[in-house]
């Protein structure tokens, strides 16, 4: 079961890193930039868990917050800016579960996500660590590639490389998406070390290096695991 969390950040390229950090960790991330929005969306469909910020348009964070713990039980982890210790004791009394200030590192946040879960779902391993396309089975928790019941060697860059289009496997992935996610800064237009690792990653899946079909280039635009052709 792959853990489903909401973001509601209004700064969107930090929103963005967040949630190509936590897709490559094997969570699926929706992301609303506003808070009155947010709220309408969680109210409607209940995620696993909700990452707030403090402050955000329309609605404050904190509003958010009490609002959502009138009607739901999930999990509420809240972000902010500042460094005052009156925040965090208005989010908890909001109903916040944890509270994390910014700058928020993304293994710190993945921690504290897992904690979260496991606390309200004991039953449940979240996120899930075997992602199985066809004969290809990814098993994130030994970091181990089996392709038609053959292991395949893969390089620590090779491997987050193929994480990251797995988790959006079906769904075109762009260079810059994949250049925060693994190299944790955006992509500028020359850095050609995420097409060289796509490209060992190709040969060593047996795909087609003149006519690749498991990972497309979408030219212009990035790469796209397919997801029923292995």
């Amino acid at each position: 079961m792959v853990a489903e969390l909401v973001l509601i950040e209004d700064d969107k390229e930090l929103a963005q890193w967040l949630s190509d950090y936590l897709s490559t960790k094997g969570f699926s991330v929706g992301i609303y930039h506003d808070g009155q929005d947010g709220l309408e969306h969680v109210l409607a469909c209940p995620p696993d868990l909700v990452i707030l910020d403090g402050m955000l348009p329309s609605l404050d964070g904190f509003e958010v917050c009490k609002q959502l713990r009138q009607s739901l039980s999930i999990p509420i982890l809240m972000l902010t800016a500042r460094d005052e210790e009156i925040d965090e004791i208005i989010g908890l009394e909001m109903g916040a579960d944890d509270y994390l200030k910014k700058p928020v590192r993304g293994r710190l946040l993945e921690t504290r996500i897992k904690a979260l879960l496991r606390r309200h779902h004991p039953q449940d391993t979240f996120p899930k660590q075997t992602l199985e396309f066809g004969a290809l089975y990814i098993n994130k928790e030994d970091r181990s590639v089996t392709l038609a019941g053959q292991p395949v060697n893969l390089s620590s860059n090779e491997f987050d490389a193929l994480c990251v289009l797995a988790s959006k496997a079906g769904k075109i992935v762009t260079r810059d998406e994949l250049t925060k996610a693994l190299r944790g800064f955006d992509y500028d237009g020359f850095d050609r070390s995420i097409d060289l690792r796509v490209s060992r990653l190709r040969k060593k899946l047996g795909d087609d290096g003149q006519n690749p079909f498991k990972i497309k280039t979408v030219w212009g635009k990035g790469y796209q695991l397919a997801k029923d052709v292995w």
